[in-house]
């Protein structure tokens, strides 16, 4: 089968098409015929060398994908080959086949697209795992997220809002900006021409956010500690801003904060499989009724991959950029 392979950690060049064994689903586990991946940050710093795929997992790059069920592993109830399945990944969704573990991955509902599809896992499921489970949203609470117009950001404007939630953003241009107000955000702050904290506080009437989904880390990390609520939880999923900040542990103690940082690609895929079956309890309805969608902002086919590298390491995107497999 044909997969994107890295042989050397580098730039967007290092990334070629090769053939490659296909994978043998083993117990417990679905074979997939891709048919669209997403470009997540992940993978970009994974082609640089710089965030390994977990032990034991494959190295080739996607942490999500969506696609045809060609074969099913022993002990697999609930599928069968010829469905259509959306699934986590800890990699390989660069590839033309992937095998994964059965509770990983979700039917794919009639009213989403391949590209939706595919773009749709990680990210909704980050945003769930980050700001429901971990950050505990309860209805009527405000969140600000940082890159609004990504991936991320995207979702979480929609799951925020279909939880309840009052979303409030930063995006790097007006329009990103725009969009995010398009898309249902209470509020868009230019973090190049605006003071996210006090633009913020004034439309909260000084109270802050309750709940903060940063990628952004490091530089962001004391400016965040002033633009939580009292009792406010400040989610970390990222460090594009740097992995190291100052803290006044003093305001923490004294405002009662919650500072969390999660990842989900090294989940254990028990893990994987309790999230999404909660996930689906919650939300599966909506997802179904098409109210959960990904923003879609180019699809590639698999041979353009250095180009979708680009465009994300450029951040010049709103929402997802996807990989098509025909």
């Amino acid at each position: 089968m044909r997969a994107v392979i890295v042989e050397t950690p580098g730039e967007g060049s290092v990334l070629r098409l090769a053939e490659v064994p296909e994978p043998t689903p083993g117990p417990g586990q679905l074979l997939l015929s891709v048919r669209a991946t997403a470009v997540n940050r992940a993978d970009l710093l994974q082609r640089r060398g710089l965030y390994p795929p977990p032990p034991g997992t494959s190295e080739i790059l996607g942490l999500e994908c969506a696609g045809e069920v060609v074969a099913v592993g022993d002990g697999v109830a609930g599928w069968a080959v010829g469905d259509r399945a959306m699934a986590l990944l800890a990699g390989g969704g660069y590839a033309e086949k992937v095998v994964v573990d059965a509770g990983c991955a979700m039917k794919v509902p009639a009213c989403l697209s391949w590209a939706e599809a595919g773009a749709f896992p990680e990210v909704f499921l980050t945003v769930y795992l980050t700001v429901f489970v971990l950050g505990g949203l309860r209805a009527g609470e405000t969140v600000l997220v940082h890159g609004g117009a990504s991936g991320v950001g995207t979702a979480a404007i929609t799951l925020v809002t279909r939880g309840g939630g009052a979303v409030f953003v930063t995006a790097g241009s007006d329009e990103k900006c725009r969009r995010c107000l398009a898309l249902g955000a209470r509020g868009a702050f230019n973090y190049r021409t605006t003071d996210f904290v006090a633009a913020l506080r004034a439309a909260t009437q000084e109270r802050g956010a309750d709940l903060i989904l940063d990628a952004i880390g490091g530089s962001y990390l004391a400016r965040n500690v002033e633009a939580l609520a009292v009792g406010g939880r400040l989610l970390l999923i990222g460090t594009m801003g740097g992995r190291r900040g100052e803290l006044d542990v003093a305001t923490v103690l004294r405002r009662r904060l919650t500072i969390v940082g999660s990842t989900l690609r090294a989940r254990p895929p028990a893990e994987k499989a309790a999230l999404i079956q909660q996930f689906l309890q919650e939300f599966g309805a909506d997802l179904e009724a098409g109210l959960l969608r990904p923003v879609i902002h180019a699809v590639f086919p698999l041979e353009a991959v250095e180009e979708a590298h680009r465009l994300v390491a450029a951040s010049a995107h709103v929402g997802k950029v996807v990989l098509r497999l025909e």
